[in-house]
């Protein structure tokens, strides 16, 4: 099962503390477990890319994160940049605060704008679940689908809360199955990632790719 469970792993390393170093350390693992990405800060893009160089390994950017606050414009820039250095996927956080006011019309032309700037590239927005309604939740989801992106994502992992099975259920519920699931955000061992898939995720985010594998 661990064969089959990392093609499902983005390795994850966010933190503001990381260093290049460790950004080597983060691809050598994924190389060396076959995890499917490793999921990076912008200024890592470049860095990752040469050290996943003849490998199957994608390299996955975060945008706007963690808050989702920043501007469309910065968002689309980010995103465009990252792609242009060798991104193959895009992580962009909505705006949560734009959710909570129901600007349902400037969250869906901020998803659409990064969808557009990722040029082709799949794009997944996270919803940051921790913050929000069980009315908020599908909202988003909607507004995400509708906006042309490929997977809702549960957490940046900076919020309150991380994913639960109740609300990748939801995620997958109000999707449908046509669009990916990330759950993403405290997912630390085998069963916990395998509850997440087995509730409709088709990608965990995690720092603990090593050991969901090994055990």
């Amino acid at each position: 099962m661990s064969e089959n469970m990392a093609g499902y792993i983005d390795h994850t390393l966010l933190k503001p503390e990381a260093t290049e170093a460790q950004i080597g350390e983060l691809c050598r693992e994924a190389v060396k477990f076959n995890f499917y990405s490793v999921c990076i800060n912008p200024s890592y893009v470049k860095t990752a890319v040469q050290a996943l160089q003849g490998s199957k390994v994608r390299v996955c950017c975060v945008v706007g994160f963690p808050l989702g606050a920043t501007t469309t414009a910065v968002k689309s820039f980010e995103a465009a940049e990252a792609v242009e250095n060798g991104a193959a996927e895009i992580d962009m956080v909505i705006h949560v605060g734009a959710l909570k006011d129901k600007r349902e019309d400037y969250i869906a032309a901020d998803i659409a704008a990064v969808v557009k700037a990722a040029a082709g590239c799949p794009v997944k927005v996270i919803i940051e679940t921790g913050l929000l309604t069980e009315e908020e939740k599908v909202s988003a989801c909607v507004l995400a689908k509708n906006a042309g992106a490929s997977y809702v994502k549960t957490s940046t992992g900076f919020g309150p809360g991380g994913a639960t099975v109740a609300d990748v259920m939801l995620m997958r519920e109000t999707v449908g199955p046509n669009i990916g699931v990330k759950a993403s955000g405290g997912v630390r061992d085998l069963d916990a990632a395998l509850q997440m898939i087995k509730a409709g995720a088709t990608r965990i985010g995690t720092s603990s790719g090593v050991s969901i594998v090994k055990r």
